[in-house]
């Protein structure tokens, strides 16, 4: 079974990976091969109640390439964690077949309850570089969690999501609202601080009108008397 999984994850980086030349360096010289190779023989342990020896593999895993994956993650066949460095996967966290995950993603939960707090990821997933995918709840199928994204709620199948935190702008192919754009992101309290500007703006306006047309009225009462 493991040898068999193995075959399949190779095969996947070899159809996914432009630079992969062949299954050989596939499996010497890929961190995120290795890892989830590593992982599921950490799984088998875990499962079988030898947590300790589960949880030493993932730590020596760790050392060795980067990437940690708590032992009792299920992981499904045919994963791709490209690059990998800083990628962290949760305990309680699911991965269904063929999916792609590059570098510095976190699978991770928003809290210290038991019992499912990690997300599920359905089949064909991609996670982007950096991104966040936080709580438990599910990113279906063939959807693309857009680099440096933080996703706080459930993504439908087929969608696209970016941003801090994440929306959701493609669903089935159908642009659903406006792209972020990656490079000039809004900043939340620069914004707040041009629309006080722009108030206090007209504030200022409407006080100017006031005090000419006091001036005038003052002005005309003053003529007024004279005659």
């Amino acid at each position: 079974m493991l040898f068999e999984s193995l075959r399949y994850d190779i095969k996947a980086v070899l159809d996914r990976d432009p630079a992969a030349r062949s299954g050989a360096e596939v499996f010497f010289l890929y961190p995120g091969v290795a890892a989830v190779m590593w992982h599921r023989a950490a799984h088998f342990f875990y499962r079988h109640n030898h947590k300790f020896i589960a949880r030493w593999i993932s730590q020596c895993v760790r050392f060795w390439t980067g990437i940690e994956i708590h032992p009792g993650a299920q992981i499904g066949k045919g994963l791709f964690i490209d690059h990998g460095m800083g990628v962290v996967i949760g305990e309680t966290a699911v991965i269904g077949d063929d999916c792609t995950i590059y570098q510095g993603v976190t699978l991770g939960g928003t809290g210290k309850e038991k019992g499912k707090r990690h997300p599920t990821l359905g089949n064909r997933v991609m996670v982007g570089s950096g991104a966040k995918v936080l709580g438990p709840f599910t990113v279906g199928d063939d959807s693309k969690i857009a680099a440096g994204a933080v996703v706080l709620s459930e993504v439908p199948p087929d969608s696209t999501c970016v941003g801090v935190p994440a929306r959701i702008v493609k669903r089935e192919g159908v642009r659903v609202c406006e792209d972020l754009d990656q490079v000039k992101i809004p900043d939340p309290v620069s914004l707040q601080l041009c629309t006080l500007s722009v108030h206090i703006a007209g504030l200022e306006k409407k006080i100017r009108q006031m005090e000419e047309q006091l001036k005038a009225h003052t002005e005309g009462d003053e003529t007024h008397e004279n005659l």
